[in-house]
């Protein structure tokens, strides 16, 4: 009898919880379809639906996860803000009368994310670990003030090392180096790299460490972000961490080809990249790194003729600001639209934005890996596939390796090169960064490197698509319905 009393009180207390897991679950999630994804894990999967729900559905973005880092962000935005916001009304004077439609994407990032618009910028695209590495390594040997660098993955390996020997040569020399390491995608150089670069005077810190008691909350929520910024004048930002697998060296030539694209930017650009890296620095360091007359360079200078504005966000941002100007830039299209992601999980108004471009007239084309890393979210994106190509997008596998460049290019006008997939785990979970880059020439360089990937793609019929068996539909539409928690 006894023990009949114990099991209906534990009914009772379990279902009490599960009536809170619910209510939160109501309260905290924006998006429908994901609201009931997590009502059904929570009811139908006996306190593992709870686990993973607080694990990784918790709306940290409205409940202020990082509020000691959104408190130090508006302080620094404050001292940043006022001296460009005038600055950006003349930038945007400057474009091209052609660029006058993209004014809305401007004016998004401006009043969302408060990214200034940038001119005189001097931008680079570089291809791989090929083109990447040897010009950091160059920037960063001719450092003269300070050296900020973060990344989502810095492996101990080849290029690992020989930054880090950089890093040091110039912190012996004076140079001011600090650098944020991601303490999941970094965990390689924890034990022996990050030691060696203190020891040398190098401030390093990881980014949100993994403590074992939070491991679940703090997995899910990364620094996907991969910055370097140079005297405050140069500045590195895109898809490639630092790995010797984005080199496809000869020696690894039986190792899958990685293709990825980076940019260099050199000029004001950079200003609101040192600004991203001052607030996550402070936050993760916790310092207070003042946002000194040293850290940017001079706003007049000219550099190129490239207008340059930074979007970023992540769970400390009020919105996910990245997915908005994607869409916004997706909807001012008029004759094409090029993505290459290795993550393609759109989401519904993602998704919809696209058919209706091209439905609209618009040319879409799409580049995704012909072979995925993950199972799960390569089902999860083939799903999609069958109404995007009804609504006439053109979607190609890429199969000369694993492409893991993140860029979009409108109308050969406007280019956008990032750290963000077009997935739910950049838009809602990482701290991620894209660079908007307002300038004809980078578009058009963009446009023929798409062309070029395209040679090594194949592209998917739309006839072949609705022809292919239902026992390899079904586990894609099953992974589908997961999907906003990938």
């Amino acid at each position: 009898m006894q023990e009949i009393r114990w099991i209906l009180i534990l009914e009772i207390f379990y279902s009490f919880i599960i009536i809170l897991t619910c209510l939160r679950i109501i309260y905290d999630t924006r998006s429908t379809i994901k609201t009931l994804a997590y009502l059904m894990l929570t009811v139908f999967l006996p306190v593992i639906g709870i686990v993973i729900y607080f694990s990784i559905g918790t709306n940290y973005r409205k409940r202020k996860l990082y509020s000691k880092k959104i408190t130090k962000d508006e302080r620094i935005q404050r001292v940043v803000g006022q001296r460009l916001y005038l600055e950006s009304k003349k930038v945007w004077e400057t474009l091209p009368q052609e660029m006058a439609k993209f004014q809305k994407l401007a004016r998004l990032l401006l009043k969302d994310g408060m990214s200034l618009l940038s001119g005189h910028n001097k931008v680079e695209v570089l291809l791989n670990g090929e083109q990447k590495f040897p010009a950091v390594l160059q920037a960063m040997k001719d450092a003269k003030h300070h050296i900020h660098i973060e990344y989502y993955i810095f492996e101990d390996d080849g290029i690992g090392n020989a930054i880090k020997e950089v890093l040091i040569e110039k912190a012996k020399a004076g140079v001011q180096v600090r650098f944020i390491y991601d303490d999941f995608g970094s965990r390689s150089i924890r034990k022996k790299l990050v030691p060696e670069l203190r020891a040398a005077g190098v401030e390093a810190y990881p980014f949100y460490k993994i403590l074992f008691i939070a491991l679940a909350n703090r997995l899910n929520y990364r620094n996907h972000r991969k910055i370097i910024i140079i005297d405050g004048c140069i500045a590195f930002t895109g898809g490639i961490n630092v790995s010797d697998r984005y080199q496809n060296l000869a020696e690894d030539s039986n190792d899958l080809y990685w293709r990825d694209t980076h940019v260099k930017i050199t000029g004001p650009g950079t200003y609101y990249l040192q600004y991203l890296f001052i607030c996550d620095w402070n936050f993760c360091a916790e310092q207070e790194l003042e946002p000194q007359q040293e850290f940017f360079c001079d706003w007049e200078t000219a550099y190129g003729d490239a207008v340059v504005q930074i979007a970023a966000s992540g769970p400390d941002s009020d919105n996910p600001t990245i997915l908005y100007s994607q869409i916004q830039a997706i909807g001012m299209a008029e004759q094409e639209i090029l993505i290459t992601t290795p993550y393609f999980i759109p989401g519904e108004s993602l998704l919809d934005a696209l058919i209706v471009a091209s439905l609209s007239g618009v040319k879409v084309r799409i580049l995704v890996p012909g072979k995925s890393d993950s199972i799960v979210v390569a089902a999860a994106a083939r799903s999609y596939y069958g109404e995007l190509l009804e609504a006439g997008v053109e979607i190609y596998q890429y199969r000369k390796g694993f492409i893991h460049a993140k860029t979009m290019v409108i109308d050969q006008q406007l280019s956008v090169i990032g750290t963000a997939n077009m997935d739910n785990r950049s838009y809602e979970l990482n701290f991620e960064v894209n660079t908007v880059i307002y300038d004809q020439h980078t578009a058009g360089q963009m446009t023929t490197v798409f062309d070029r990937d395209l040679e090594d793609a194949e592209r998917i019929e739309a006839s072949d698509w609705k022809k292919r068996p239902l026992y390899k539909q079904l586990p894609e539409k099953l992974c589908r319905l997961f999907s906003p928690l990938l």
